[in-house]
């Protein structure tokens, strides 16, 4: 019972008035001993026995006894199933108090599902926050479990995809951490599991007997289930897995309102797990054809270095339309070859045309070892692709002979590369050609030169000289001044070289937008330095 503060309230008509007597709501007028002096006909039909000349503490409701015995002026409880207000006022006369009596029952269960539903919207909001910030599945499977145990349950169990006959399990009880396990379980043990983790087509939340549910459903320590109710996942296109519901037992089981608030939220979380699945999926088949894409490591063979240095057009990418790649010899004494190019574009799509051109190339080296003749077949094989972008590039041929390392250089369209000798002169390869991919017949001339020890070749893309930056803002990076550099790298390492020259291009560029920039050195180290590092690296490049 509530006791009301006490306020004024008007004067009320005499004992006896016709209008409290033909009021259609319940009226009591008791003196200030309790005695009732006055109960109409509906106050009559609510209490049988409440008449004039009874106390009203052995007839009446016992919290309105209570009231009228304490002078409120407000009181509230129940007479049945439904619940009353009362309200009283004296009559300024003999003593007298009136009470007024309300059914509001109806009331406070439209204030009680109002109440509910301002919590459920705040706690639907609030899962949404915590389950979308995440893009880890696992993540988004502990907070499913932790709020579904804090707010609709006694304890929660998050059933994933089954895997061959494993069942990934995360279990949570309210107030307790997420423990997480897989087990060599059956679905069809708990009834309506099976159907949940299908996914598709919906399935409707399926209540589950105490007996019929396994040991293994209840986190540890949790006791008897009195209730559970399984409820599906729904993905996007993923099956997500299934949300169980567990009560203990002596609890009220859950009603079908909270059933259908559980398949809400379970639509919400099995958004959110099946996106960060699908994500997770994504991610892994991305890595997994990055590997192609990936420019290939510093490699060394045969006592001449090879290093490469690529820097895409936008920093969020790992790849873009320039490469180069390295194609190590199967055996001593063999031709190293190494490529770099440019393919006309950027971002993804160029990427992937730049992987085809590495592979393409890895093949056509079997065969065909004339630089000339590959540029013809790797030009058909472009021409007859699905792609409409082309390409430029430079292929380098190493082979070390008792007199230095014999170097074949032929463009296909591409800067020529330059050589840097050891006493620190630098040359420009004579070498030419058409692109690649464009045109129905291509040519190319190759340009043949020695390295010895201490010299270094670059071969590098248009990237690179092209770079607009400097102290004006717009000046380019030239290749004056790139030869400049590269004067001053000579019996450098190739990796201090591609380092030295990006280091430079980068700080000429800035913050400035630039394009792709790549870079290929092969160099003849100094007898004392080859010395220094030791034997050869490994035979063949692994991606």
């Amino acid at each position: 019972m509530r006791h009301a503060p006490k306020t004024s309230s008007p004067a009320v008509p005499a004992v006896g008035d016709v209008a409290l007597e033909s009021s259609p709501h319940p009226v009591i007028v008791a003196d200030r001993a309790g005695v009732v002096r006055l109960a109409n006909a509906a106050a009559a039909a609510l209490l049988p026995g409440l008449t004039a000349g009874c106390e009203l503490s052995r007839r009446g409701p016992h919290w309105l006894a209570e009231a009228h015995a304490g002078r409120a002026r407000v009181a509230y409880g129940a007479v049945g199933e439904r619940a009353y207000r009362a309200s009283c006022a004296e009559t300024g006369t003999g003593g007298l108090t009136t009470w007024w009596l309300s059914d509001e029952t109806d009331h406070r269960a439209a204030r009680r599902a109002l109440a509910t539903e301002r919590e459920r919207t705040a706690f639907l909001a609030e899962a949404s926050d915590r389950l979308l910030s995440s893009r880890n599945a696992g993540t988004c499977v502990d907070t499913t479990a932790l709020l579904a145990a804090t707010h609709l349950a006694d304890a929660a169990v998050v059933v994933g995809p089954r895997t061959g006959r494993r069942l990934p399990v995360a279990r949570a009880a309210r107030g307790g951490a997420v423990t997480r396990t897989t087990l060599t379980a059956d679905p069809a043990d708990v009834p309506g599991l099976a159907e949940a983790l299908r996914g598709f087509p919906p399935a409707p939340s399926h209540r589950i007997a105490p007996g019929a549910a396994p040991a293994w459903l209840a986190p540890e320590g949790f006791g008897a289930i009195g209730s559970a109710v399984v409820t599906p996942l729904p993905g996007n296109g993923v099956p997500a897995g299934a949300l169980i519901l567990l009560r203990r037992s002596g609890r009220d089981p859950f009603t079908e309102d909270e059933e259908t608030f559980a398949r809400i939220f379970a639509a919400r979380a099995g958004a959110a797990v099946s996106a960060a699945l699908l994500l997770a999926e994504q991610s892994s088949v991305t890595d997994l054809l990055m590997r192609d894409l990936l420019p290939p490591r510093p490699h060394r063979y045969d006592g001449v270095e090879f290093a490469g240095g690529c820097r895409p057009s936008r920093d969020d990418q790992r790849v873009g339309g320039d490469f180069y790649d390295f194609y190590p010899a199967e055996h001593r004494g063999g031709e190293t070859r190494a490529v770099l190019g440019d393919v006309c574009g950027k971002g993804l799509e160029a990427a992937v045309l730049t992987g085809k051109i590495r592979h393409t190339l890895q093949a056509l080296w079997l065969v065909e070892p004339d630089h000339e003749r590959l540029l013809k077949l790797l030009n058909g094989a472009l021409l007859t692709s699905h792609h409409t972008r082309f390409a430029t590039l430079v292929l380098a041929s190493v082979t070390r002979r008792a007199h230095g390392v014999e170097l074949r250089l032929t463009s296909g369209g591409h800067p020529a590369p330059l050589i840097v000798r050891s006493d620190g002169a630098v040359e420009v390869a004579r070498t030419s050609g058409t692109l690649i991919g464009a045109l129905p017949e291509v040519s190319a001339r190759t340009f043949r030169t020695v390295l010895r020890p201490g010299e270094t070749c670059l071969l590098y893309s248009d990237g690179i000289t092209e770079a607009r930056g400097g102290p004006c803002g717009d000046g380019m990076f030239g290749e004056e001044r790139l030869m400049s550099v590269l004067g001053e790298c000579a019996g450098l390492p190739a990796e201090t070289v591609v380092e030295r020259v990006q280091t430079l291009a980068a700080e000429w560029v800035g913050t400035g937008s630039h394009d792709d920039m790549a870079l290929v050195a092969v160099t003849v180290p100094r007898p004392d330095r080859l010395d220094a590092v030791g034997g050869d690296g490994p035979g063949m490049y692994t991606a």
